[in-house]
């Protein structure tokens, strides 16, 4: 009988284990900076926003995150990259947080922000006719285009939240009054 209960356990505590790294992903992106020290602030920025493990190479410019989907996701992880002052494919770095870096940190702000943005973005937002100012054109590593709509949503939304893979749950895909 006490064999019986710690084989049950054991089975339970191993299928626990097995869903705990089926969440667990792993994303390259790319986030401009230039030095060490950017290397530093860049990594705890992520791991502050949740992410388990950060690697940023100055030299190709791409960090490798490892999260667990449960607990954190690449709009957040971007946005506090973003907020330390680094822009990345999937934010752009507020002008204060930026202007704060130092000397060196100052990297030039068109090498990873111009290649990754959708055709249809001006400064994060939205520019086709009907969708003034959504701020639907932030991605990840792939292109999203949350900016094509149909006569009742958006093509990519489904209750207001991105549907496209990689981008679950994005809050990406509301409309402006028309």
């Amino acid at each position: 009988m006490k064999t019986l209960r710690i084989f049950s356990l054991a089975t339970i505590f191993m299928a626990f284990a097995a869903v705990a790294v089926a969440q667990t992903k792993t994303e390259i992106f790319k986030v401009s900076g230039n030095c060490g020290m950017c290397k530093t602030k860049i990594e705890k920025a992520a791991k502050d926003a949740g992410a388990k493990s950060a690697s940023w190479n100055a030299d190709t410019k791409d960090l490798t995150v490892s999260y667990k989907s449960s607990s954190t996701n690449m709009a957040k992880i971007q946005g506090m990259i973003a907020s330390a002052g680094y822009d990345n494919v999937g934010a752009t770095a507020p002008t204060e947080a930026y202007d704060k870096l130092h000397a060196c940190c100052k990297y030039d702000r068109a090498a990873v922000t111009n290649e990754a943005k959708p055709d249809c973005c001006k400064d994060g937002k939205c520019t086709k006719e009907g969708h003034d100012g959504i701020d639907c054109c932030k991605k990840g590593a792939d292109k999203m285009d949350c900016c094509k709509k149909d006569d009742t949503n958006m093509a990519c939304c489904k209750d207001g939240k991105c549907t496209k893979e990689g981008h679950s749950g994005k809050d990406c895909c509301k409309k402006s009054e028309q």
